[in-house]
């Protein structure tokens, strides 16, 4: 396809090492959020996602105040976190290098058909009474899997659905989808939870599959497989690694990814035992708090493209991590004021609208880095750190609320936060972007 040839062109470019005479920069010029959705099989995944988003977040949310209403301690409650993130932290560098050597609508169909098999098991299991919190977390495990293998082929296949150029907006346009959903699906979560039940919203996530799967069997039958050449694993590894690894750019990304994941985490994995041990309050509450994060990224995506326009993109993403470690801090904040829904709303609006510039700034920037051909294999190392992080710190900050308290924890979140910004503004990093 022409995009993806401009897409390798525009990635190489990126390669290069720093040229001999400084460039002259061409004014940059905001692209319109809706521009991507002019690409129509990238327009049509969008949606579909969107759907599949919706069931995805009244899933993380049902199984997180499921196993918060099971287990007393925060580490406990933090292993969904866990469970969500480890199997990409132990399957990320195989899917990446399996997610270069496939026909990808195909490949991806089938991952998201076992997704909706894991999906039906967890409603199956729970609305017959055997769940507990083993093999809720076991079941949680088996869909990270299926995400594992999925994200690389994802990111790889839709960055090469749009041109160089839209992809920011594609990247902002895709948060925009999963923070949508990530408002609706724990608001009818936390209403729905009490009256009917968590095993029916376990059953939701599994309906939503059906969109994504129709697209990616349509994609499959209008752009048929093609013969790859066997790869050997361990060499295509070995490839994908080197040239990751051998960018100082990508390095500096990776970097970067590692430690604010590390430290962000605290709020996903936090936030059930915050609800139910601080506020003293029920699922309701956790669903709009929840709610609060994907309304923030929401508004954020409509301003980001005119932002990006305006600030360099190293202080944009110094700003916004600012801004979610403050967040952080006043969540650890013990008065009553700080305790009711009128502070504790906006405040978490704000914090998503910093982590929606955080991730798509990230995500942008590393698909950027490298040709198509072996995009996959390279985000696949941008996932493995990712995971790392997120595994290792849902659960460090989990012991840490089991012994100091969560407010302590979220309090030595934030400073980890504001660290890494003051790190990124005092040049102690090389620029990530």
């Amino acid at each position: 396809m022409r995009k993806h040839s401009l897409t390798a062109s525009f990635a190489q470019a990126h390669l290069a090492t720093a040229p001999a005479t400084p460039a002259i920069k061409a004014p940059r010029r905001a692209v319109p959020l809706s521009r991507p959705l002019r690409h129509p099989r990238y327009r049509r995944l969008w949606c579909a996602n969107l759907v599949s988003n919706l069931g995805s977040w009244t899933q993380t949310f049902a199984s997180a105040w499921l196993i918060a209403s099971m287990a007393q301690s925060a580490s406990t409650t933090t292993l969904v976190q866990t469970a969500t993130y480890i199997p990409v932290f132990l399957f990320a560098l195989l899917a990446g290098v399996v997610a270069d050597a496939v026909h990808r609508p195909k490949f991806l169909f089938f991952c998201n058909l076992f997704q909706a098999a894991c999906a039906c098991i967890m409603a199956t299991m729970v609305m017959t009474g055997h769940a507990s919190i083993g093999p809720v977390l076991a079941v949680t495990f088996c869909l990270g899997i299926g995400s594992a293998f999925i994200w690389p082929a994802w990111q790889a296949a839709l960055s090469g659905l749009v041109e160089p150029d839209e992809v920011e907006a594609a990247a902002t346009l895709n948060n925009l989808s999963y923070n949508v959903s990530a408002i609706l699906g724990p608001a009818l979560g936390g209403v729905l939870f009490s009256w009917i039940g968590p095993g029916a919203l376990f059953l939701v996530n599994a309906i939503s599959f059906i969109g994504l799967l129709a697209v990616y069997w349509s994609w499959w039958r209008e752009q048929p497989a093609v013969a790859v050449a066997p790869t050997r694993f361990m060499a295509s590894l070995r490839d994908g690694a080197n040239m990751a690894l051998g960018c100082a750019r990508y390095r500096c990304i990776l970097v970067n990814v590692c430690t604010v994941f590390f430290a962000t985490i605290a709020f996903a994995g936090l936030l059930p035992v915050f609800v139910r041990d601080v506020l003293h309050m029920n699922s309701s509450v956790f669903g709009t708090l929840m709610g609060s994060l994907g309304a923030g990224a929401v508004l954020a995506a409509f301003c980001l493209p005119t932002v990006r326009a305006r600030v360099d993109k190293t202080r944009l993403l110094v700003g916004a991590l600012i801004v979610y470690g403050v967040m952080l801090l006043g969540l650890s904040l013990n008065t009553p004021a700080t305790r009711s829904l009128a502070f504790l709303v906006p405040l978490i609006v704000c914090g998503g609208m910093a982590w929606s510039a955080v991730v798509s700034t990230l995500n942008a920037a590393a698909q950027l880095s490298f040709p198509v051909a072996v995009r996959a294999r390279t985000l696949s190392i941008y996932l493995f750190v990712m995971a790392g992080g997120y595994t290792a710190g849902s659960i460090f900050w989990g012991r840490i609320a089991d012994r100091f308290g969560v407010c302590t924890a979220f309090a030595c979140a934030g400073a980890c936060v504001l660290v890494n910004a003051a790190m990124l503004a005092r040049g102690k990093r090389e620029n990530p972007i």
